[in-house]
């Protein structure tokens, strides 16, 4: 995916302007930023929600390739588990038996074997995470798109489910761009790292490179002697983001 020069406006005044990032294939890029930085309203627009001022987004993929992830789940009340995973399947017109078995499939791999008859009230947030995530994946994406979807979890259910989503991204080739209030998930995670300015009129002001290896587990990877220098050369640049409009104040 490219993304060049996007601006975008609420009301007539630029909430983002002339942000341009890169998310190479097979690669885990982070977006981080102060609040009201416009992070999500870049999201909306690459999803197709919410239409720039000026910019280009190209990605040479079609809608169905593109996965989506947010921070709230998108389960269906009244489906089971394994519906909700076979919903998109069947839309696309695969047969509900084939679309069903591939549900299966990916709820066993994400550790919810089992578990495909109980409905969405009947899980827990991390089971309800990974029936989302199985939403996505079982579409096969090139590339997910994820807005803070694993803040709402506790601390061990949060790395067991995000040391499982880098397994797969890293063997799948999925691509990833994510948006994060996290500095320690974005590194951990990324193989970079953009840093956007205070809002309005934000802009990316910051490319980190991660150089640590892969495969990864993100838990293990806040050991590695690149993370802590990183950690504190990021979080410096976003202090001095977030003081900016007290300094100016002052």
């Amino acid at each position: 995916m490219r993304v060049r020069n996007l601006t975008i406006s609420y009301s007539g005044e630029p909430v983002l302007e002339g942000a341009s990032l890169d998310v190479d294939e097979g690669r885990f890029v982070s977006l981080v930023g102060p609040s009201g930085s416009g992070k999500s309203s870049l999201l909306r627009a690459l999803i197709g929600l919410q239409k720039p001022l000026a910019g280009s987004i190209k990605t040479g993929l079609s809608r169905s390739e593109i996965g989506i992830l947010f921070q709230d789940d998108a389960l269906l009340p009244w489906k089971t588990a394994r519906d909700n995973v076979a919903l998109g399947l069947t839309l696309n017109g695969t047969t509900r038996r084939a679309a069903l078995d591939e549900a299966e499939t990916w709820l066993d791999r994400l550790g919810l074997g089992g578990l495909g008859d109980r409905f969405p009230r009947k899980l827990s947030g991390g089971q309800r995470k990974r029936v989302a995530l199985a939403q996505v994946l079982v579409m096969k994406p090139r590339l997910i798109l994820m807005d803070e979807p694993f803040a709402s979890l506790d601390a061990i259910v949060r790395a067991r489910i995000v040391r499982d989503v880098v397994a797969l991204v890293e063997r799948e080739k999925i691509s990833v761009l994510l948006v994060t209030h996290d500095l320690e998930e974005a590194i951990s995670l990324s193989d970079a790292v953009y840093l956007l300015s205070q809002g309005p009129r934000a802009h990316v002001t910051q490319h980190y490179a991660v150089p640590i290896p892969r495969p990864r587990d993100p838990v293990r990877a806040r050991m590695h002697p690149a993370f802590a220098p990183l950690y504190e050369k990021l979080w410096s640049d976003l202090s001095r983001e977030v003081d900016y409009p007290r300094a100016v104040a002052a």
